[in-house]
């Protein structure tokens, strides 16, 4: 009896199986993270362009920074030492391994005379817009104390 109770639900199964309806031809579906990938990466692109167009306004937008004084002589010594080499990316490489809207970026390319650039970035992604963590120098908010690190008391 309980030969064909196993029988007749391995026979289910197989029927079930069978009358799948998965479409093998079907075009695979975005996840969340190949669509971040690509968000990541044209931020990598658009950073890029901002090197060889030599534009610190593209630089800072990628950046996502504000545009004031210190973020201008920021691109400006960002573009000093990289700008106007004529870049062609030719590879890019994004691992979101802190999260969906946190990741490093890799970025090799080739520019004028046999110069290359390879360079590692932090990319996030605030309110749907990915941004390059390419200013290091950002200055501290006016009222903001900066954190200590001291033992606290016992």
């Amino acid at each position: 009896m309980e030969r064909r109770r196993l029988l007749a639900v391995l026979a289910t199964l197989a029927v079930a199986t069978g009358c799948s309806t998965h479409d093998d031809k079907a075009e695979p579906s975005h996840s969340a993270s190949s669509e971040s990938s690509d968000g990541a990466r044209q931020a990598v692109e658009a950073y890029v362009d901002a090197l060889n167009s030599r534009s610190a306004t593209g630089l800072i937008k990628v950046g996502g920074v504000e545009d004031e004084s210190w973020s201008r002589q920021e691109a400006a010594q960002i573009l000093e030492d990289r700008g106007g080499q004529e870049w062609k990316i030719k590879d890019v490489q994004i691992d979101h391994d802190m999260g969906p809207d946190t990741g490093s970026a890799r970025l090799l390319a080739d520019g004028k005379a046999g110069k290359s650039l390879s360079d590692t970035f932090t990319v996030t992604r605030e309110k749907g817009v990915w941004h390059l963590a390419v200013f290091t120098h950002q200055p501290n908010g006016k009222d903001k104390e900066s954190s200590s690190t001291d033992k606290p008391a016992s």
